[in-house]
């Protein structure tokens, strides 16, 4: 199994705790062979899971938090790779509107939650009230402490109605952090993944260190356990997250009845209007050398 940290009462165990106070050691690289092969059972399994969410009409709450550029986008993908947008969706908020500022805090979190036989992943989550909006300075002191109340209680209540309820950290040092931020000023396609807010959290890294531990205090709570992953290395963050959700959850294989295809009718004079008459895409890949 994974080595994933578990809290109580807001306190790591000793042993975790004298192991986190330690800056973590190079890791290494999971073989590329080893990790497609085992990512691809277990995304065979996510859509056992996804069959079975479905068949039972269950509702799948996972949120994933952490540092920027610890890996949680990535690992989003390759758990909804193969899966039905219809049945899994990713919830991304943007910035609270004005209107929404004036709501009850979790009101717009809660519109995106799962109906029965859907699974919910949030992309960071009401959690940030408790991470940039208090590092930032985005809330009033009044309203965080409302947070810290009112989140256990409204946690509770989403596992006493029935949701399954998951909560991830993807845990990264500031070296691979920075790293990864300097990996992505050079890469064109991945340049929009940063923004100011982001090269913000390199210079106040301790501010946010402590936020997540008072977070932690407040949230680890046994009804929604916080659940932390190591994310020095992407893939293994990605393996190590995937498996510990499905041993999470009681699914089973759903019995799905054959499907054969029909035989195709025989023809009855239908004629292909002409091409020339239709607007076609030019062949681009005609011009390129093969």
């Amino acid at each position: 199994m994974p080595r994933l940290v578990r809290f109580r009462d807001g306190q790591p165990h000793a042993v975790q705790r004298a192991a986190m106070s330690k800056a973590p050691g190079k890791v290494k690289r999971l073989r590329r062979d080893v990790y497609e092969s085992e990512l691809r059972r277990l995304q065979a399994e996510l859509v056992k899971l996804q069959e079975w969410v479905r068949a039972e009409g269950a509702r799948v709450v996972v949120v994933f938090e952490g540092r920027d550029a610890a890996g949680k986008g990535s690992t989003i993908k390759r758990v909804t790779e193969y899966l039905n947008p219809r049945v899994a969706r990713i919830a991304a908020l943007p910035a609270p509107t004005d209107r929404e500022r004036t709501q009850w805090y979790f009101q717009r979190y809660v519109e995106h939650l799962p109906a029965g036989g859907e699974i919910v992943l949030f992309d960071r989550s009401w959690y940030n009230r408790a991470g940039v909006e208090r590092v930032m300075g985005f809330c009033t002191q009044q309203e965080y402490t409302r947070f810290l109340h009112q989140c256990p209680i409204f946690e509770r209540l989403l596992v006493e109605d029935g949701a399954l309820l998951r909560k991830y950290w993807f845990s990264v040092s500031d070296a691979e952090q920075e790293r990864r931020f300097r990996s992505r000023l050079d890469d064109p396609m991945r340049r929009w993944k940063l923004s100011p807010m982001d090269l913000e959290s390199i210079s106040r890294w301790e501010d946010y260190s402590r936020a997540k531990d008072e977070m932690f205090v407040h949230t680890d709570i046994p009804e929604a356990p916080w659940y932390v992953v190591e994310s020095e290395d992407k893939r293994r963050a990605r393996i190590n997250m995937i498996a510990h959700l499905l041993s999470t959850i009681p699914y089973h294989e759903v019995e799905r009845p054959p499907l054969e295809l029909p035989p195709r009718p025989a023809p009855k004079g239908y004629e292909r209007s002409p091409r020339e008459m239709q607007t076609q895409v030019p062949d681009h890949s005609a011009t390129l050398r093969t």
